[in-house]
């Protein structure tokens, strides 16, 4: 079996949630039903609000339900560089932000009763190269400094021998949609929801803000949490401050004498992460990694055939039972965005750039958001306050600004095919053409039809690629995501690609 499906959709039950079919009025509007979503939701209801979570499509089927899952403060290597970034103050907020989340989910799971494979274990950054070594060690120093569980390693329980590692001791496996789905189910009820199928496409704040979706229905609330990955108004510039990237994963089977106790992730490119989590009556591994910027990367196809390769000659994995990818964004000072969206805004919160470790960031933000939305002095409100200013951080914003400003521009300028071509498109397959000095994305499905929209992404106007792994148009600025036929997959964008004919 090799289901193109990540491996946590596939191995539990969906909750179903009734579609938003008339206006409803909350003390705090959610928009987005994963981790961040969720866990705000849970906690502001339990300190006496009431609360609408509204999700575009499927609960827990967005970024939350394609994780790896690693309920870990262990960021590769993030805390020698935000000593330097942030000074060992900050540094530690981070920390212990991180280690209190791990602490929060084993605390619910024991107070609801949550059946969701929940085991204790170690976690390791490790590297096979020289190049790295000095760096490992400086990140035991640092982790220590904060004191966080961290230990040298020159030997871990992999296959194939490590020069160095740093582990950190009493981390977590989960699976996460079997914890959020009871939460979530546990939300409706006492004036409080939960929403599916209603996309969002706008936000006023005011008194009260209004919470405007495709369905024509509304959502008024005293303020509203943004929890959608990356926000979906452009409201604070996120989309100009966190990097989009694709990454692959597989779900494959190993022999059960070779499964590798604890979590591990090397240092440099291409990336690996390890987990192992149960799959019936054996054990399966987790494979992440070979993550590329949205938009380009190539033959997206490659990055899984690559990951698969070097899982059966350096794991000993088997079959692949389930494939799937997944999008992350990146901050570009490495610490996630978690508070009010801009200076002046007192409704409107968000939370955004987990930089690939959504699970212990996304319950920090939920607890964060709760307290912010309830006026609860958090100590870790500064740290992550998403109107920062960090000039260490500034040649990384001035990369990115480039990037973007060219594949804006470039992108237009550059000659596509001619208009005849669209005709010779293989099924399965995509390209964007000039037709009449227009870009058109067409896609010819496995029936042979053949579907064209604009290629110009309906967020600010770059022009989308084909992803032939997950047939669907992705934009190379912001890292919006649509369907084939132009249905918005994931934002910033919220509004679909227009239709074109050809």
């Amino acid at each position: 079996m090799d289901r193109h499906e990540s491996f946590w959709i596939g191995t539990s039950d969906s909750p179903s949630f009734p579609t938003l079919d008339h206006d409803v009025q909350v003390d705090v509007a959610v928009v987005g039903a994963g981790i961040v979503g969720a866990m705000a939701a849970t906690f502001l209801k339990q300190a006496g609000k009431t609360v609408a979570v509204i999700e575009a499509a499927r609960v827990l089927q967005g970024v939350t339900g394609h994780t790896t899952a690693k309920v870990t403060s262990l960021h590769t290597l993030i805390y020698d560089d935000l000593i330097n970034r942030f000074g060992e103050d900050k540094a530690r907020l981070y920390a212990e932000s991180n280690q209190a989340a791990i602490g929060i989910i084993a605390q619910l799971c024991e107070e609801r009763g949550l059946e969701c494979e929940l085991t204790e274990t170690s976690a390791y950054t490790y590297t096979v190269k020289d190049d790295y070594v000095a760096k490992i060690e400086q990140e035991v120093t640092a982790a220590q400094r904060l004191g966080l569980p961290a230990g040298y390693h020159d030997e871990v329980a992999l296959p194939y021998p490590v020069k160095a590692a740093v582990g950190f001791a009493k981390q977590l496996e989960f699976h996460p949609r079997k914890f959020l789905a009871p939460l979530l189910s546990a939300i409706p009820g006492d004036g409080s929801h939960v929403f599916e199928g209603a996309r969002v496409i706008d936000i006023e704040e005011g008194s009260p803000c209004r919470v405007s979706t495709r369905g024509g229905h509304t959502v008024t609330a005293d303020d509203v949490v943004v929890a959608t990955n990356i926000p979906i108004i452009n409201k604070g510039l996120f989309f100009a401050r966190a990097e989009p990237s694709r990454g692959y994963a597989l779900a494959m089977d190993v022999p059960e004498e070779r499964v590798p106790d604890g979590m591990f992730i090397n240092v440099g490119a291409p990336t690996h992460s390890v987990r192992r989590a149960p799959f019936g009556d054996r054990t399966v591994l987790i494979l992440a990694g070979e993550g590329h910027h949205t938009g380009e990367g190539g033959n997206h196809r490659e990055h899984w055939d690559r990951l698969e390769a070097w899982a059966r000659k350096d794991l000993g994995a088997t079959e692949v039972a389930y494939r799937w990818s997944t999008q992350d964004y990146y901050s570009l000072d490495r610490v996630p965005f978690i508070g009010r969206m801009t200076p002046g805004a007192s409704h409107l919160y968000t939370a955004t750039g987990f930089s690939a470790w959504g699970m212990t960031n996304g319950v920090v933000a939920g607890r964060l958001l709760a307290d912010l939305v309830t006026d609860t002095p958090n100590a870790w409100a500064e740290l992550y306050d998403p109107n920062r200013i960090n000039v260490k951080s500034l040649p990384s914003f001035v990369r990115k600004g480039g990037h973007d400003a060219k594949r804006l521009v470039g992108d237009r300028l550059k000659s596509g095919f001619d208009a005849d071509q669209p005709n010779a498109v293989a099924a399965g397959a995509g390209a964007v053409f000039d037709v009449n000095g227009d870009k058109v994305a067409v896609h010819r499905d496995d029936e042979g039809a053949l579907h064209a929209v604009s290629a110009t992404c309906t967020h600010l106007g770059c022009i989308v690629s084909w992803n032939d792994a997950e047939r669907s148009w992705d934009c190379p600025c912001h890292g919006s995501r649509f369907s084939a036929t132009g249905a918005v997959l994931q934002g910033p964008a919220a509004t679909p690609l227009e239709p074109r004919e050809i």
